[in-house]
């Protein structure tokens, strides 16, 4: 059977997940590795009001679903393939053995301070669903503006894309997007513009930061965020991580490609289950189960090891 592992992104996030992951002892010592990294228990960074800062939100994503992973794959679950959105991605490529558990915990540590650091207020993201992404193009177009920049950032699904950009910018397109069909649209829980060219130094500075750290060949596919292929060499990897926070992610793409290699089974670490449900909906054919919503015994039934 062919399993793909699948990693949240940043809006997945709510008080407390780190005490729903399964009981574990492979978690438990991630938690504790964590911890002493960060000098505080990782624990304490998932209350609701440190969630309000992007850093303790990529930290805790990054630490709940890398650990979920690891976990899994202790029960002798292995992913033919994995994928990350967005910060997701670090949790991906931790799971494929490209970068170590500490040094991808460092690197979104840094990339969450460097994203707040650029743009610490005033700035978010928004989900329309009901248009194309070539429509949601045509209205950003109509919408940017210097002063009041918005960008096409996350392709989740044919017909749900997010923006990125001022909150000024986000409220303007949002307006016109229902006035041209839109069925709705969200203001996401996320505080930063990601995902488009606001970011071009941070990825900059990302890829020098990443320069110092071992890399190791995936032992699954990983796919990429920005261009939506498979990666089999550590140097690409990378380079995706760097970049993908100055780009959009094609997460659609990246499902159609997964579907491609023959994938069954996608299994999303914790925590919520935001990518379960884009897969059922756009493969009713195939199956997908949250960690979040079920457990390591569960899934290990479902997959027959």
């Amino acid at each position: 059977m062919t399993i793909a592992f699948l990693f949240p992104g940043q809006g997945s996030q709510y008080p407390e997940m780190l005490d729903k992951l399964p009981p574990s002892s492979i978690i438990d010592s991630l938690f504790d590795e964590a911890s002493k990294f960060l000098h505080r228990n990782v624990r304490d960074l998932d209350s609701e009001q440190e969630l309000q800062s992007t850093v303790s939100v990529q930290i805790v994503l990054f630490v709940a679903a890398a650990a979920s992973a690891q976990a899994l794959r202790a029960e002798g679950v292995e992913p033919y393939a994995v994928a990350g959105l967005s910060v997701g991605a670090y949790a991906a490529a931790v799971s494929c053995g490209c970068i170590s558990f500490l040094d991808g915990l460092a690197m979104v540590k840094k990339r969450a301070e460097l994203m707040y650091a650029s743009y610490p207020k005033g700035y978010g993201m928004t989900v329309i669903v009901g248009l194309t992404e070539q429509k949601v193009e045509a209205l950003v177009s109509k919408c940017y503006s210097d002063h009041d920049p918005v960008f096409v950032s996350n392709i989740n699904a044919p017909l749900q894309i997010t923006v990125s950009g001022s909150v000024s910018g986000l409220t303007r397109i949002e307006d016109v997007a229902l006035e041209h069909g839109a069925r709705k649209v969200e203001r996401l829980n996320v505080t930063v513009p990601s995902h488009c060219r606001l970011y071009q130094e941070v990825s900059q500075q990302l890829q020098a930061e990443f320069a110092s750290i071992k890399l190791s060949r995936p032992n699954s596919v990983y796919v990429s965020n920005v261009a939506a292929r498979s990666l089999r060499n550590a140097e690409a990897v990378i380079s995706d991580l760097a970049n993908n926070i100055s780009h959009g992610v094609r997460w659609n793409d990246s499902m159609n490609l997964l579907t491609e290699l023959g994938t069954e089974t996608f299994v999303e670490m914790s925590p919520g289950n935001v990518l379960t449900r884009l897969v059922c909906e756009l493969y009713p054919h195939l199956r997908a189960v949250a960690l979040d919503q079920s457990s390591i015994t569960y899934v290990k039934k479902l997959l027959g090891t």
